[in-house]
């Protein structure tokens, strides 16, 4: 009978000391965390290269470090990892673990920014010219040129000058600026 209250009571002292529950979430609330630093790239990066080599540091120095899910190279408490690129927005997440120690995690975005060239809009139509921009990524910005005289010509006015010049290379969203007439 001894026996069974000596347990009784030490299960009961657990309990009020706040040892039941889990003990996995316990346990990791009472670890000290990871210290995760990536230096590079910066958040929101804008890049054209169709790789970013991811850099930083961990504390403790031999933790293991993963970006997106492949193992990073760690030597002295510094990592660094290639990681690929897709066009557009990209999120990369970076998760460190160690024996003993909180995990740490942290993710960042990087956009791919592939450059677009400009189509050749000469002798295009206003609405051919909105077409082919809006294909391209790019904005128009489109002026008539020409005076009283071009109104009674025939016909739709028509590109006869653009900047940037076709075959150029810029960003997507760049505005292309059109000068139309009837008569170029």
């Amino acid at each position: 009978m001894r026996a069974r209250t000596l347990v009784a009571f030490t299960c009961l002292a657990a309990v009020v000391a706040g040892c039941g529950g889990d003990d996995n979430d316990r346990a990791q609330r009472a670890l000290v965390p990871i210290e995760l630093d990536v230096s590079s790239p910066a958040d929101n990066a804008v890049v054209q290269s169709d790789s970013v080599e991811v850099r930083g540091t961990v504390e403790p120095a031999g933790s293991l470090v993963r970006v997106m899910g492949d193992r990073a190279d760690v030597s002295g408490g510094t990592f660094s990892a290639q990681v690929a690129l897709q066009p557009g927005a990209n999120v990369i997440d970076v998760i460190a673990t160690a024996r003993g120690r909180a995990t740490a995690m942290t993710a960042f975005r990087v956009t791919r920014e592939l450059p677009v060239e400009v189509p050749d809009l000469d002798g295009l139509e206003v609405p051919e010219v909105e077409d082919r921009l809006s294909e391209a990524g790019l904005r128009p910005e489109i002026s008539e040129r020409g005076g009283l005289l071009d109104e009674l010509l025939p016909g739709e006015p028509a590109v006869c000058e653009q900047d940037p010049e076709p075959g150029t290379e810029v960003k997507r969203g760049t505005t292309v600026r059109v000068e139309v007439s009837r008569s170029c």
